[in-house]
C-alpha cells in the first residue's frame, strides 16, 4: 500500500541520528518536506543535506528541546516560513540511567525536560495551526519502558509514561478538529543509544530472552509505523499506543 501525503510538512525532533534520522528519511522519501531538528546543527544539518542530495526536501534547525523558550522561538520562525506544520514527531530523547537512590536531581530533570516537557512545548506551539487547518498528525515516540517500567530508569520510564498520558489526553482535545495524536513505543532497537548492550553478547542474550521474536529491532521498523500514522490512511486512528518491540510487552 502506498501511503498518501499531499504537500505535507513534518517536523522531526532528534533527527540527527538513529530513529529520528530514519523517520526523517522515510517521510522525505514519501514526498514530505521535513524539518530536521536536533541540538547539534552539524548532525541535523548532515541529515537534511543527505535528504536534499537524494532528491527530497529538508531543512535543518538546531534547537535545544529541553529549553521551552528555544522551542517557542523556533516555532515562531517556522510558522512564518510555512503555513503550518502538518506532522509533528516528538522523538528527541536522552537517558541518564541509575538506581533511584543514586539518581541526582539533575539526572531526573534533564530526562524529564528533554523527553517529556519538549513534547508539551512543541504541541502547544504547533498544534493550533493544525486545528485551524482541520488536519494534523502528532506522533510521540515513547517506549515500552513507559508501559512496563525498567529498573534503573525511573526518570526515563516516567517521561515515556507521561508521553503516553499526554498522547491520550491531546487525542481527545484535538479529535473534533481533525488532528490525530498517537504514540509509538519501541522496544530494543539497534541505535547508538543501545549499542553498549547490543554489542555485549552476554547482555544481548539476557535481553533477547524477553523478546519473542529473538532479535533487536531496526530504526526502519519505527520509521515505517510512524510514516503510516502520519499519512492520510491513518485518519481513523487516534489516542493509541503502538508497541514495536518484537512482542516483548504483549
Amino acid at each position: 500500500m502506498k501511503l498518501t501525503f499531499e504537500n505535507r510538512t513534518a517536523l522531526v525532533t532528534g533527527a540527527g541520528r538513529g530513529i529520528g534520522r530514519a523517520i526523517a528519511e522515510t517521510l522525505a522519501a514519501a514526498g514530505v518536506t521535513v524539518i530536521c531538528v536536533s541540538k547539534s546543527a552539524e548532525s541535523c544539518g548532515g541529515v537534511a543535506d543527505a535528504i536534499n542530495a537524494s532528491g527530497g526536501k529538508a531543512k535543518a534547525m538546531a534547537v535545544d528541546v529541553s529549553n521551552g523558550e528555544e522551542i517557542a522561538k523556533a516555532s515562531e520562525v517556522l510558522l512564518e516560513e510555512f503555513p503550518n506544520i502538518d506532522i509533528l514527531v516528538n522523538n528527541a530523547g536522552i537517558t541518564r540511567d541509575g538506581l533511584l537512590f543514586r539518581m541526582s536531581p539533575d539526572d531526573w530533570e534533564d530526562v524529564i525536560s528533554t523527553n517529556l516537557s519538549s513534547c508539551f512545548h512543541w504541541c502547544k506551539y504547533l498544534a493550533r495551526p493544525m486545528t485551524r487547518a482541520r488536519w494534523g498528525r502528532i506522533i510521540n515516540i515513547a517506549s515500552v519502558s513507559g508501559i512496563m517500567g525498567n529498573a534503573g530508569q525511573a526518570n526515563y520510564s516516567a517521561a515515556k509514561a507521561g508521553m503516553i498520558g499526554m498522547t491520550k489526553s491531546l487525542a481527545r482535545e484535538f479529535a473534533a478538529r481533525g488532528v490525530t495524536v498517537n504514540a509509538v513505543a519501541p522496544g530494543f532497537i539497534k541505535t547508538d543509544m543501545t549499542s553498549e548492550f547490543v554489542n555485549n553478547e552476554e547482555v544481548s542474550a539476557q535481553i533477547l530472552g524477553q523478546v519473542p521474536l529473538k532479535r533487536f529491532g531496526e530504526s526502519s521498523d519505527i520509521a515505517n509505523m510512524t510514516a503510516y500514522l502520519s499519512s492520510q490512511e491513518s485518519n481513523y486512528i487516534t489516542g493509541q499506543v503502538f508497541t514495536v518491540d518484537g512482542g516483548m510487552a504483549m
